[in-house]
């Protein structure tokens, strides 16, 4: 294509995804100064769209960012009233009694929400503060000056065909700049990624990052089996003692139940499908009675980022801020990642502000991140999850003695081995895995899934899910480890099929099925896909999730 010429937009701030951190950033930013011009880029077609979490919800984050929020009709209603945390085996449920589990894992004064609603009003809320928030707009490059400072964001061209040729409805994307960016996208973020890269960001890091992925179904269950407020947690069966994952369930309005299963992408077997072990789950005959006259309504899937306190970046580069699960402040043994988002978006306008205001060095973001509750609580929860590298029982030892007798202050730091793309094994030396056909009552395929997600892409536009060496699949992946992505993949993305003029098999892509989770962006072996953005306002629509 020809040099085209872009319209230019100039903001105070720029901020990438309306998620937790971005839109806590911004309300932030209008509390300490409503003259400041804040614009929020999000990808999916409307704020929470793309949003995909459990979600029991810690209001400590949302407290500080808006104290009277109970008066102000948040989506906030479901206190947790009960927990069980359990261990599974086949055909047996183990409940842990309640005083032994660590505080980490206690959810007293926490909130059962759909965190899409959440975002949803968070929009609303900073939009009435003064913040303009363009939904279906993707960021999908950065912009630097000439000395390599970040000055804003370019967004994605719209109307091009899958050969990056101009169609009908072209639009050209828009330069978007501001004094400082914020790169807010959630876990895995492709710009997050680049500048990690580019500024050598994770440089002084002892552990590289480590990520998981998230399964999670809503069901319409009968009433006598709904228990408001509860929530459940396992370990154990289906995976494998060397897996580390486990299972949540939690009971919310309408009769619903939000079902899932989160696994840690640092398996070796490349026969390990995640989707399917979390479809397997559901006939434990303790969830299978519970989902026995129920509907499934909703299906989803999202990588969500582990490492913890010894995998993070540093957060600031020139120009610009890398927060929340961008830059990886989920606490992993408490499966929550809203509120330390949240306060890192606190955090990130407090420092903008005095940044823009006083001159302050953009640096000072992370002296005020060391000072704060966030860097605490993910300091007390640093050893749990580089413990399951000696398996589900050590691990669960260790565990209780680190978080319940020593509070998380034990005089060491537990350190990941490998990336998650390092740990397959080859096919050879790995044991098949004999998946149970759907039942299509309690198990479902993946097209079926893909379909309750509202996953669209528009037609006919460049495939987002770049390989780098086109013949790397072909020649090494499917060879070695039996192509792991049509396994890894909770979409049915990335399918084998035989080519009869090669007499080879090769790997194809179904970009349109793509449901944004990044998962072979992560797990790839060879690091060899890169997700980059499609066509803004495409994806899936988890609206009310």
């Amino acid at each position: 294509m020809t040099e085209i010429q872009r319209e230019e937009m100039l903001y105070d701030v720029v901020i990438v995804g309306a998620g937790p951190a971005g839109l806590s950033t911004a309300i932030k930013l209008k509390q300490l100064n409503e003259e400041l011009s804040i614009c929020i880029l999000e990808k999916a077609s409307e704020v929470g769209a793309h949003i995909l979490s459990g979600n029991v919800f810690e209001t400590k984050a949302f407290d500080e960012l808006i104290p009277n929020w109970k008066e102000l009709d948040a989506p906030v209603n479901t206190k947790v009233k009960s927990e069980d945390f359990s261990f599974l085996t086949k055909n047996k449920i183990f409940k842990i009694p309640n005083f032994l589990l660590p505080k980490t894992l206690q959810n007293h004064g926490n909130y059962i929400i759909s965190l899409s609603n959440l975002c949803k009003w968070l929009g609303e809320y900073a939009e009435n503060l003064g913040v303009e928030i363009f939904p279906g707009f993707a960021a999908s490059k950065l912009i630097y000056d000439e000395s390599d400072v970040v000055i804003g964001v370019q967004t994605g061209d719209m109307g091009l065909d899958s050969n990056n040729n101009p169609k009908d409805n072209f639009e050209p994307g828009i330069n978007i700049k501001g004094k400082v960016t914020v790169l807010s996208e959630g876990c895995r973020g492709h710009l997050g990624k680049e500048v990690i890269k580019k500024f050598k960001l994770d440089s002084k890091n002892k552990s590289p990052q480590q990520y998981g992925i998230g399964f999670k179904e809503i069901w319409e269950i009968d009433s006598n089996k709904h228990n408001l407020g509860k929530v459940s947690h396992s370990v154990g069966w289906p995976l494998q003692s060397d897996t580390y994952g486990g299972s949540f369930c939690y009971h919310a309005e309408n009769n619903q139940i939000y079902l899932g299963y989160v696994i840690g992408l640092d398996y070796k077997n490349p026969y390990l499908s995640p989707y399917d072990e979390f479809q397997q789950f559901k006939t434990h005959p303790e969830i299978k009675n519970l989902l026995i006259g129920g509907k499934r309504i909703s299906y989803g899937a999202r990588a969500l980022i582990e490492g913890g306190l010894q995998s993070l970046p540093q957060m600031h580069m020139p120009g610009a801020l890398l927060i929340g699960c961008d830059a990886g402040t989920l606490n992993m043994p408490k499966i929550k990642g809203s509120h330390t988002a949240m306060k890192s978006g606190i955090i990130a306008a407090e420092v903008i502000n005095n940044h823009i205001r006083n001159n302050v060095e953009l640096s000072s973001y992370e002296a005020e991140f060391q000072n704060s509750w966030i860097y605490e609580e993910l300091n007390q929860a640093r050893n749990v999850k580089p413990s399951f590298k000696w398996g589900l029982i050590p691990a669960m030892i260790f565990t209780g003695i680190d978080q319940k007798l020593f509070g998380g202050r034990l005089p060491f730091t537990l350190q990941h081995k490998h990336a998650d793309h390092e740990s397959l094994i080859p096919a050879k030396d790995s044991k098949k895995i004999d998946y149970p056909k759907y039942d299509n009552e309690f198990t479902f395929d993946k097209p079926s899934s893909v379909y309750l997600s509202g996953t669209n892409h528009a037609d006919n536009q460049p495939c987002h899910l770049v390989l780098n060496d086109k013949n790397l699949s072909i020649n090494y992946t499917i060879e070695k480890y039996d192509e792991p992505a049509q396994r890894y993949c909770p979409a049915g993305v990335y399918e084998v099929e035989f080519d009869n003029e090669t007499k080879k098999n090769f790997l194809k892509i179904n970009s349109q099925n793509c449901i944004h989770c990044k998962t072979c962006d992560i797990k790839e072996p060879s690091q060899n896909i890169e997700w980059l953005t499609p066509e803004g306002g495409g994806g899936p629509i988890y609206s009310g999730t």
